[in-house]
């Protein structure tokens, strides 16, 4: 929790101004369960559950491109890459899983400015339901002000 969605929050929270954010997120965001009521553990004391870390942090792009419609916000699945988490056997392209998050970072093609999206390959896909409704946003947004005391203005 505290590098999946605390950190991302804090940053999205303090720094002024920002055109563009692009969150890192995950396919297992699916199977995040978008509750609240047991509580969460924000600062990582206990281990959380990482489908639910990544459907926090999908939700908090979608919520950002919502509250403040002057920022692209998008988040992003650069797939499961070959690296230490990944493992060796891991089957997406180490090179092409930054390629999404560098282009809706900076390019100006029509399809690159779009907001609230949640991203794989340089293609928008549906994510899990609970990302665009707004009351679970809310709740989140909430939660992390309460817990982190500092909200997003």
């Amino acid at each position: 929790m505290p590098v999946n969605v605390v950190a991302p929050y804090l940053l999205t929270a303090l720094l002024p101004g920002p055109r563009r954010t692009v969150y890192l997120s995950s396919s297992p965001h699916l199977s995040g369960r978008p509750s609240l009521a047991a509580g969460v553990n924000w600062q990582g004391a206990s281990a959380g559950s990482y489908a639910d870390s990544e459907l926090f942090v999908t939700t908090l792009a979608a919520a950002v491109a919502r509250l403040r419609p002057e920022v692209l916000s998008n988040a992003v699945d650069p797939g499961r890459v070959p690296t230490r988490m990944g493992g060796p056997d891991a089957p997406d392209d180490l090179e092409l899983g930054p390629r999404t998050q560098e282009r809706l970072a900076v390019s100006n093609e029509p399809e690159a400015r779009t907001t609230g999206g949640y991203w794989y390959h340089r293609r928008s896909e549906q994510p899990h339901p609970a990302v665009h409704d707004e009351a679970f946003q809310d709740r989140l947004l909430r939660a992390l002000a309460e817990e982190m005391g500092v909200a997003l203005g």
